[in-house]
């Protein structure tokens, strides 16, 4: 790829880019974060590849996860934990409605955490607006932790570059802390009642949860009597990071160059070497957003050149040859998992886009991994102006994409939630039954609206079912 550089993306046009005032401020964050250490390493981003090749050919399933805007304060060990143990509940949930099999009790999901203290860009208002009259002030909109401060000031909402080097210790500290919970054996399936309900009280879930945990730990038992429980597999879980690659400025300073890589990646039938041996090492997987997708735009120049699994947002506005012409320009190669599709039309498009673009992938020769993001594509304003989401809405929507995947002959690898481990009230139904005038009482994001625990447990549950039922028919 000769033509391509980590900073090559700057030729070409771009979206929500940040202004900045401070242009040795810039320049000096840039610099400081050019010298420090990557926050994840080759081996483990190549490690995800070869799981996300998996999820591709149909024998794993992907449960992607975590807050819309991830502020630094939410670096904590209580908010960190929450969060892993909900991923894992849930992926216990999955094992359990996918594939009870002892063989495979320890691989089928693959977790992959949305830890967003890395840039990406927040916005309250609609992007077309991105000043706001406050007390009579025109005022700059908060764009996440790593750009401008949340306090309505003009001083606060300044995008301040110093803010990027925080971002990558915040990360940096969120990442030891989760390394050293999974090797002390945070995620040993041994013991899944010590990951706790949090603050569920719904009997019917609490209910099934146990009996799913009573299954798994049936499933262990056979496994160590036959003596296949010898892998660490069932001790620990392999939790990849991701986010969405925004800030192309920081993901630049980030990227570095694997020289003299002794591995080679096989594709299919092909053996070569990689496109590419630069890696982003803020994340072992980024994402380009629906918006900024543009063929000839900034960001898909980057995300182009990178070796990491990428992924990208499709929605009702992709056409479907300009999604095989994207899938061509960031894959030449057509490397099997290296692209994760994530669908996000809303329950009410879906049947209309999606079975258009599962069949150009599939006539193009492209096996990418099929993701559906339920959340997006529902948001909806309530009368007062709350932004919120209907879960009965998000549960449609993945029901339809398991259906269509199914009727396409194609395999629907993973679900991108936003959601919680912390009792929030955002998002309206689930078996508790919030209402919208329940919205109130815990709505603390600072972006788009979550699914609390109760709701994604539930989520997992209903997911879980669709596969048993697929499995009997």
């Amino acid at each position: 790829m000769a033509d391509w550089n980590p900073s090559s993306w700057t030729t070409k046009p771009i979206k929500q880019d940040v202004v900045y005032e401070d242009i040795k401020g810039v320049k000096d964050a840039l610099e400081k974060l050019q010298k420090l250490p990557p926050l994840v390493t080759t081996q483990e981003i190549n490690n995800l590849k070869t799981s996300l090749k998996n999820v591709a050919l149909g024998k794993a399933f992907v449960l992607q996860g975590g807050d819309c805007a991830e502020l630094f304060d939410y670096c904590n060990q209580e908010m960190i934990e929450a969060k892993v143990k909900l991923l894992l509940q849930m992926s216990l949930v999955l094992i359990w409605g996918i594939d009870d099999s002892a063989k495979t009790l320890s691989s089928k999901i693959l977790i992959l955490a949305q830890e967003q203290t890395n840039p990406s860009f927040v916005l309250l208002e609609l992007l077309a607006n991105l000043l706001k009259m406050v007390n009579g002030v025109e005022m700059p909109s908060f764009r996440g932790d790593n750009i401008n401060g949340f306090d309505a000031n003009v001083a606060s909402r300044q995008p301040d570059p110093s803010r990027l080097v925080s971002a990558y210790f915040h990360s940096a500290a969120t990442l030891n802390y989760l390394r050293a919970s999974l090797s002390s054996g945070l995620a040993d399936l041994h013991s899944p009642l010590d990951w706790g309900l949090g603050h569920v009280i719904t009997p019917s879930i609490k209910e099934q949860y146990s009996k799913t945990v009573s299954a798994v730990k049936d499933a262990l038992r056979f496994m160590r009597t036959v003596g296949i429980d010898k892998d660490r597999g069932v001790e620990t879980a392999d939790i990849f990071t991701s986010h969405e690659g925004l800030s192309l400025e920081y993901e630049q300073t980030l990227t570095r160059l694997l020289r003299n890589p002794t591995d080679r990646k096989h594709t299919g039938t092909t053996t070569h070497q990689p496109t590419s041996n630069f890696y982003a090492t803020s994340a072992h997987f980024l994402w380009i957003g629906d918006r900024t997708r543009q063929l000839d735009g900034a960001h898909v120049e980057f995300f182009r050149g990178i070796a990491n699994p990428i992924g990208i947002k499709i929605g009702p506005s992709m056409a479907a040859d300009d999604l095989v012409q994207l899938l061509d320009v960031v894959n030449p190669t057509r490397e099997i998992g290296k692209v994760t599709l994530i669908s996000r039309y809303g329950a009410d498009k879906i049947s209309k886009f999606l079975p258009g673009h599962i069949a150009a992938v599939q006539a193009s020769g492209h096996v990418p991994v099929w993701q559906c993001d339920p959340m997006h594509g529902n948001t909806q304003s309530t009368p007062s102006g709350v932004k919120t989401r209907h879960f009965t809405d998000i549960l449609a929507e993945l029901r339809q994409a398991l259906e269509i995947h199914r009727a396409s002959g194609s395999f629907l690898g993973g679900m991108h939630l936003e959601l919680t481990g912390e009792a929030v009230t955002e998002c309206v139904g689930g078996a508790a039954g919030l209402t919208e005038d329940g919205l109130s009482e815990r709505y603390t994001t600072f972006c788009d609206p979550r699914l609390n625990e109760k709701q994604a447990l539930e989520l997992a549950f209903l997911v879980a079912g669709f596969y048993r039922e697929e499995e009997e028919d």
